[in-house]
């Protein structure tokens, strides 16, 4: 028996308790922890507009304001999916998997799911150590205000130097930067720390679901495969083996099927619109790493504006992967019929099999609204759409 929750999602279950999105009784201190971090993230879009008015207003400092407004917008937007739909999308869905991974009895069938699962694991593993490189990297004040006087001394720059170099890394809000240097530094590390949080943990969920759901559709061409094996010698008794054995090839399909495309049917309007903003986004902080270089600048604006881009590109093309890894493995069981000896079965066998072969001609997909699908080609279009606007907002301003 597979524990799903401490198996699979032990790691996924940390980092939503993080920002209180795990399944969990909702107590008055988790509806708080709720309300506080989706409260910040949603400000952090406000301060980081209010910029445009408390300084001067020019094309270029649009630019980098939305290319990091546009960042706490994504946040957002995936704080909101799971936080309007927990039932649906994190407590349903674990307690569906659950009910699977216990409806397994076949040694090799768990075999496979466990397989899923451990790569599960690694790639979470992987993840977290881009993370955490991420924060190292995005978030060296939160040291430098805490222990001020501790990294003045180690690098030999004075009081005055320390503050001119915070400041590079601070919007300047409605608030005296110099006397609420502190504060505002809790304030916007929180925001990165929610909000790439959040962007990791629903990240690694979805995936987890959908890999799930490909070791579904795995074991359902390994049940095809093992039920016309046993073609040879057929009788009355094998017959029904091996029509009982499609039957639960089919089920388990269809599940596979109805799993993936119910968890996402109440995703696909955020996602939508996550991509829209993510592509926009690409776009301005492209713009942004142009500039950077053409004038110059030093190293630490460029390694933001790049790390931006890097974990966007980083999400979108895994969001894309996992719907064309889905479509290749709901593709992979149609072929496995076509490849199994089926004209060596009984004629009501054939008959089955025909039925199965006419169903494989419609591909499986997860829809975006209704207008594009999850796959490696949408990442493409992606990627070519946001250096086109690009290229236009470049051309534009030279």
């Amino acid at each position: 028996m597979i524990s799903i929750k401490n198996r699979h999602f032990n790691v996924h279950r940390i980092l939503l308790l993080a920002i209180g999105l795990w399944p969990c009784q909702r107590s008055r201190l988790v509806q708080f922890q709720m309300i506080l971090c989706f409260g910040i993230l949603v400000s952090s879009i406000g301060f980081q507009l209010l910029t445009l008015i408390t300084t001067e207003f020019t094309f270029d400092h649009v630019i980098n304001a939305f290319s990091v407004g546009l960042v706490f917008t994504m946040y957002v937007i995936m704080y909101n999916a799971f936080w309007y739909n927990f039932t649906e999308i994190v407590e349903r869905p674990l307690e569906e998997l659950q009910h699977i991974c216990n409806e397994l009895k076949d040694k090799e069938e768990i075999v496979i799911m466990k397989k899923y699962g451990d790569n599960i694991k690694r790639f979470t593993f992987y993840a977290l150590v881009l993370y955490i490189c991420d924060l190292i990297i995005l978030l060296p004040t939160i040291s430098l205000s805490i222990m001020p006087n501790t990294f003045t001394v180690a690098l030999h720059i004075s009081e005055s130097e320390l503050r001119h170099i915070l400041y590079k890394y601070i919007p300047k809000y409605f608030v005296d930067r110099k006397n609420y240097l502190c504060v505002v530094l809790l304030y916007f590390d929180a925001i990165v720390c929610i909000g790439a949080t959040t962007f990791l943990a629903t990240g690694l969920m979805l995936f987890a679901y959908l890999k799930h759901a490909c070791g579904m559709l795995r074991i359902a061409s390994y049940r095809i495969k093992k039920a016309i094996n046993i073609r040879n010698n057929i009788c009355p008794k094998n017959e029904a083996i091996m029509y009982k054995g499609i039957i639960y090839a089919i089920h388990i399909h269809r599940t596979a099927i109805k799993f993936s495309t119910f968890l996402f049917s109440y995703l696909h309007l955020s996602h939508f619109f996550l991509i829209v903003v993510g592509v926009i986004c690409l776009s301005l902080n492209f713009y942004a790493i142009s500039k950077i270089v053409s004038h110059g600048d030093k190293v630490d604006k460029f390694l933001f504006h790049f790390i931006i881009v890097t974990v966007i590109f980083v999400y979108l093309f895994l969001a894309n992967y996992a719907g064309q890894e889905l479509t290749d493995h709901n593709n992979d069981v149609f072929f496995t019929i076509y490849n199994v000896q089926w004209y060596g079965t009984p004629l009501r066998i054939q008959r089955l099999i025909l039925f199965l072969l006419q169903r494989g001609s419609k591909t499986m997909n997860l829809s975006l609204g209704g207008i594009s699908t999850l796959s490696l080609e949408f990442f493409a279009t992606l990627t070519k759409a946001s250096i086109s606007y690009f290229t236009v907002m470049y051309s534009a301003q030279q």
